[in-house]
C-alpha cells in the first residue's frame, strides 16, 4: 500500500519581505524614526564639533524633549481617542503657581503643595472631559475656553496674593530635597570631549518621560482600554453599541494629559526653584506638534505612544541644535512650522501605500 507523502510549498521569501515591508509601512512611528535620524544625522554634521555630538549636547536636548515628551505621550493616547486638549499649557502655568504660592507664601510642606496642585490639576482634566461629553461641544472649543480662563486665574489670583507674576524661593521650602530628589536631580557623567572637564547632567525628567512612554505603549498595545482608546477615536459611536465606556474613557484619557502638564510643573518649578504664571505657554501646540510628527492622526483612531517620544525628539534636537549650529533661535518656529506641515505629507504618504499592500 503507497504511503502519501504530503509535502507543504516552500514559502517565497519575496513574500516574507512584502509581509515585512507591509507591517513596518502599516506603523504610525515609522515617519517619525526617520524624520529624528535625518535630523540626528544633519545636525551632527553641521554641528557635531561644536558640541552636538557631546555628552553635555546630548543631555541638553534630551532634556527638552523629555518635558515636551511626557506631554506628546498623555496627548498622542488623547489624540488617538478622538479629542484634544489646549488647556495644558496653561495647567502648567497654574500647577506650578499653585506649588510655589503655597509653599512660599503659605509655608506648606512642599509634598503637600505637590499635593493640592496634582489635585487641582486632575480636576481640571475631569471638568474638560465631562464638559466635553455632556455637552458634546468639540473638545478644541472647551479646551481652548479653559486655556484662558486657567491662564487668567492664574495671573489673576497670583497677583492678588503676591503683587507679582513670578514667585522664588521655592528650594527653601519644607521639604525641597526629598521633592527635588524625585522630581529635579540629575546624573552627572564626565564629558570626554569638554577640554574644562565639565560634565553632562541628565534630569531625571528624562527617566520620568521614558517610564510613561513605556506604560503608554503597554496600555494601548496590551490592554483592553487600549482597544477601547482605539475604537472610541476610530468610531465612537460603533465602540458605545459594542459596550465601551466612551464617555468614562474620555474624562479619563483628559485627566490624564493634566496629570502630564501637573508632572510638567513640578519638575521645572523644583528644577528652577520658582514658578511664573507665564510657564508653559503654547506648550499645548507644541506637544500637538510632536504627537502629529509621531504619526498619529487629527482624526483619531491611528498612532502610537512611541511615535510622540520620537516626535518630541525630534523637536528637542532642532530646538537645541539650532543653538549648536549659531543660527538665531528666533528661527526655532519656522523649523517647528515647517517639521509639522511635511511630517503630514509623510505620514498620509505611509497611510497611503500601507492601504495599497494590504
Amino acid at each position: 500500500m503507497a504511503t502519501r507523502i504530503r509535502t507543504e510549498a516552500p514559502r517565497d521569501e519575496r513574500m516574507l519581505r512584502e509581509n515585512l515591508i507591509g507591517k513596518l509601512m502599516r506603523r504610525p512611528e515609522l515617519g517619525a524614526v526617520g524624520g529624528a535620524l535625518l535630523v540626528w544625522i544633519l545636525f551632527a554634521l553641521v554641528a557635531g564639533d561644536r558640541g552636538f555630538l557631546s555628552l553635555r549636547g546630548t543631555a541638553n536636548y534630551l532634556e527638552v524633549a523629555s518635558q515636551l515628551g511626557i506631554l506628546a505621550v498623555a496627548v498622542a493616547l488623547l489624540m488617538i481617542g478622538g479629542e484634544f486638549d489646549l488647556s495644558i499649557g496653561s495647567i502648567i502655568g497654574a500647577a506650578g503657581m499653585a506649588i510655589a504660592i503655597l509653599s512660599v507664601e503659605y509655608g506648606w510642606h512642599i509634598w503637600a503643595a505637590i499635593g493640592i496642585s496634582l489635585l487641582f490639576s486632575l480636576l481640571v482634566g475631569a471638568l474638560n472631559g465631562i464638559l466635553v461629553v455632556r455637552t458634546r461641544l468639540p473638545s478644541f472649543i472647551i479646551t481652548l475656553g479653559s486655556l484662558f480662563i486657567i491662564r487668567g486665574a492664574t495671573i489673576g489670583l497670583t497677583r492678588l496674593i503676591t503683587g507679582r507674576t513670578q514667585v522664588g524661593g521655592v528650594k527653601g521650602a519644607l521639604g525641597y530635597d526629598s521633592a527635588a530628589s524625585v522630581f529635579a536631580s540629575t546624573l552627572s557623567i564626565p564629558d570626554p570631549a569638554s577640554q574644562r572637564g565639565l560634565s553632562a547632567e541628565f534630569s531625571i525628567s528624562i527617566f520620568w518621560w521614558l517610564l510613561i512612554a513605556a506604560i503608554a505603549t503597554y496600555i494601548l498595545l496590551r490592554t483592553r482600554p487600549g482597544n477601547w482608546i482605539f475604537g472610541i477615536g476610530g468610531d465612537a459611536n460603533a465602540a458605545r453599541n459594542v459596550g465601551v465606556p466612551v464617555n468614562r474613557m474620555k474624562v479619563i484619557l483628559f485627566m490624564a494629559t493634566a496629570a502630564a502638564a501637573w508632572l510638567v510643573a513640578t519638575i521645572q518649578v523644583l528644577s528652577a526653584g520658582g514658578a511664573d504664571t507665564l510657564r508653559g505657554e503654547q506648550r499645548e501646540f507644541y506637544a500637538i506638534i510632536a504627537v502629529v510628527i509621531g504619526g498619529t492622526l487629527l482624526t483619531g483612531g491611528y498612532g502610537s505612544a512611541i511615535g510622540a517620544v520620537f516626535g518630541a525628539l525630534t523637536v528637542g534636537m532642532v530646538q537645541q541644535g539650532i543653538i549648536y549650529t549659531g543660527i538665531d533661535s528666533d528661527w526655532f518656529k519656522v523649523f517647528l512650522g515647517a517639521m509639522l506641515i511635511v511630517a503630514v505629507l509623510v505620514n498620509n504618504f505611509i497611510r497611503k501605500r500601507a492601504s495599497e499592500a494590504k
